[in-house]
């Protein structure tokens, strides 16, 4: 492992000593970041001319130009950025000698391609046996798909998470959620490169990681391809609740000032039972629910509340229509936060349809820290980024730095590389 570079007097995360060697490609863009926002020195190495993906949109204030895409600057958090042209020989010796002191590398390359300028890992890890090479194609580096063109919607499309996404107005199309794929086969990276590293400190050698971009995303379709694999049954896409053989029940409510919010799951246990029927009597609204009296029930119930037994007895199948019938009620008389809220304090999972921007400012995303200031050398004041996608207690993470300008860490990076 390296020493890790200055970090701003940031906090060492639990990747502190860890240097990754990620070759720019937008499929593998996220995993690098998680890497390197959580304490790992990656170190992004770019072709001349810089990655295609330095002039994605959206653009500071909309307007296109050199270091402005914050598609960029999101995704390349905490890392050092280097040039290298892998095409000259020149260029393939210098990767080579950055290589030689990774403890990982990760790419999306074309799958021949490494192999043909001699830079896969059979040749690398003659030169750094305790390499950790992670390679992420559409369908492995094995099969001849992988070298057919794809973008995220192609192999969110081939691989079936949209089927399972949408309204029950099935005339419309499904929908998926933006990079989903390209995020997915990052997690899986991610996940790889730490169980890898830890069977290398135990003993353990390098190796090499094969990862299917589709597989990644066909195992994680929550039960559309279990379903299919064991009955040979097609779930179908539901308005904001999980797809389903059978329809379920509608879960959305136009609360009192005219937000959505999702019903969630309903009460389930004695307690939340109780919370809920207190929480409605609070509000006076008893009178209006006349299965309020099956609440009574579930709150007073003995052992298990078993949902199989839903739609099969009555008395079960009457007590959870009752909570679902209250939150409707409840939350067609508040507003949506106060839905929210109210929910939480009774111990219920409940979500209000937020626009993007009113998610940002929510202020539990606020308490949780997820609005990181990032400085830039070149703009007045702190860039609001978002933060962590998930915190530890005992593994610090933070963002170290800018995303790089093309080339900015060549002397740094190779400069150490030259007094070896």
């Amino acid at each position: 492992m390296t020493s890790p570079p200055e970090t701003a007097g940031k906090p060492l995360g639990a990747l502190a000593g860890v240097r990754v060697v990620e070759l720019a490609q937008a499929p593998i863009a996220w995993a690098g970041k998680l890497l390197a926002d959580m304490g790992a020195d990656v170190i992004l190495v770019e072709p001349p001319g810089g990655d295609p993906s330095r002039n994605y949109p959206p653009f500071v204030d909309d307007e296109p130009g050199q270091d402005r895409s914050l598609y960029w600057w999101h995704y390349h958090t905490s890392k050092r950025g280097v040039v290298v042209d892998l095409d000259a020989p020149a260029g393939r010796e210098r990767f080579r000698a950055l290589a030689a002191t990774a403890d990982v590398l990760l790419e999306a390359e074309p799958r021949r391609r490494l192999g043909e300028l001699g830079l896969d890992y059979q040749d690398l890890k003659r030169i750094r046996p305790e390499l950790v090479h992670v390679a992420v194609t559409p369908y492995g580096r094995n099969d001849p798909k992988s070298d057919l063109p794809y973008t995220d919607l192609t192999l969110m499309a081939a691989s079936g998470p949209p089927w399972s996404c949408g309204y029950d107005d099935h005339t419309l199309p499904p929908i998926r959620g933006p990079l989903q794929g390209y995020h997915t086969a990052s997690h899986f990276a991610v996940l790889s490169v730490l169980t890898a590293l830890l069977h290398r400190g135990v003993g353990g050698s390098g190796q090499f990681i094969d990862v299917s971009m589709t597989a990644a995303s066909n195992v994680t379709t929550e039960a559309a391809t279990t379903t299919w694999l064991v009955s040979k049954r097609t779930v179908q896409r539901q308005t904001g609740r999980h797809a389903s053989v059978s329809p379920s029940r509608e879960t959305q409510q136009e609360c009192a000032d005219g937000r959505h919010a999702n019903t969630g799951v309903p009460p389930r246990r004695p307690h939340e039972f109780a919370a809920l029927l207190g929480w409605l009597e609070d509000l006076g609204l008893e009178a209006e629910l006349p299965e309020a009296v099956f609440l009574t029930m579930g709150a007073n119930w003995e052992g298990p509340f078993d949902l199989a037994k839903i739609g099969r007895d009555d008395e079960v199948t009457a007590i959870f229509g009752a909570g679902r019938e209250a939150l409707r009620l409840i939350a067609s008389k508040v507003s949506a936060q106060d839905f929210f809220t109210g929910c939480q304090r009774a111990g219920l999972a409940v979500g209000v349809v937020n626009s993007p921007d009113e998610a940002f400012e929510d202020p539990h995303f606020r308490a949780r820290g997820f609005h990181v200031p990032v400085h830039h050398d070149d703009r007045a004041g702190a860039v609001v980024y978002p933060g962590a996608p998930y915190v530890f207690k005992a593994s610090p993470w933070a963002i170290s730095r800018r995303a790089p300008r093309l080339g900015e860490h060549d002397a740094e990076v190779f400069g150490k590389l030259a007094t070896r």
